[in-house]
């Protein structure tokens, strides 16, 4: 049953216009495998890919461990700051999907389905309980499958900037949104994106794009049953405000959150802010704890 969606601002302290991302913070995006800030790198053989997992030490045995999954272009290393931000709650694991960061490359690019159906072998393979999966842009596509398709799975779930716009669903439109939004974007996760792009090959980025654009979120979210948070920056042009709203009235137990003054990297640029509404999302409440 569809339910008025709750709306909440969050001023997160020290936010810039550009959002906060600097030279500390790009290092330690960088620094995989290498151990740096209490996360370290480990890989495991899933469905005959060695995937590579960004992981936090485990701050407390009956936490609910969160998952981070990346977008398109992207890696483990641009959700750092957030995974930095919650390992001091919560156990933190940041896998790369297939084909980007330090996975193994598959023949072809995956779409959102097979992505899915890989996310839920790897949290298999880690014999996790029920996690909070936050997937972030076209890792949100990834993460609202894997909720709808294997619910058991998943305690919470956060779709932050989620893709993709309905009335933007073509490769060019999202694309000139991207560019729109890098203008929006602190200057410093330029290099984590050259970075992420050529451990992944153009060809492949392209490929994923394509396959988002393809994808209709819109019939995972109508079939999520898990309580779930859409969270967005106010300043995202990727997620603007109707398709945001759209996609939280989607999901059956949906919370909206808006992030004042960040763009679509919210993760990145507002570490704080966001692991404080995850926290938020997971605090005892009826909603998680009479299911």
């Amino acid at each position: 049953m569809s339910h008025p969606t709750s709306r909440r601002r969050i001023r997160p302290a020290g936010l810039t216009p550009a959002g906060r991302f600097g030279l500390a913070e790009l290092r330690l995006a960088l620094a995989a495998p290498r151990p740096a800030a209490g996360l370290t790198s480990d890989w495991r053989l899933v469905d005959g890919l060695r995937t590579h997992t960004r992981r936090s030490a485990q701050p407390d045995a009956g936490a609910t461990p969160v998952v981070l999954v990346h977008g398109l272009a992207v890696s483990h290393r641009y959700l750092t700051p957030l995974a930095v931000a919650l390992a001091r709650t919560h156990p933190v694991y940041v896998p790369d999907l297939p084909g980007f960061g330090l996975s193994d490359h598959p023949r072809g690019a995956y779409d959102v389905a097979r992505h899915a159906d890989h996310l839920a072998t790897w949290l298999a393979a880690y014999r996790l309980p029920p996690v909070c999966l936050v997937g972030h842009s076209f890792g949100a596509e990834v993460a609202a499958a894997v909720a709808a398709n294997h619910p058991d799975a998943v305690r919470a779930l956060v779709l932050a900037g989620p893709t993709s716009d309905p009335v933007a669903r073509s490769r060019r439109a999202l694309f000139g949104r991207w560019l729109v939004d890098t203008l929006r974007e602190a200057p410093l996760q330029a290099p984590i994106l050259v970075r992420d792009i050529w451990d992944a090959r153009p060809w492949r980025v392209f490929a994923t794009l394509s396959h988002s654009v393809r994808n209709t979120i819109e019939a995972d979210l109508v079939r999520i049953t898990t309580p779930t948070l859409v969270l967005a920056g106010e300043r995202d042009p990727v997620v603007p405000a109707r398709w945001r709203d759209q996609a939280s009235r989607l999901v059956p137990d949906a919370d909206l959150t808006v992030v004042p003054g960040a763009a679509h990297n919210l993760v990145t640029t507002a570490p704080t802010a966001v692991a404080d509404a995850i926290r938020h999302l997971l605090s005892p409440q009826p909603a998680l704890t009479d299911r």
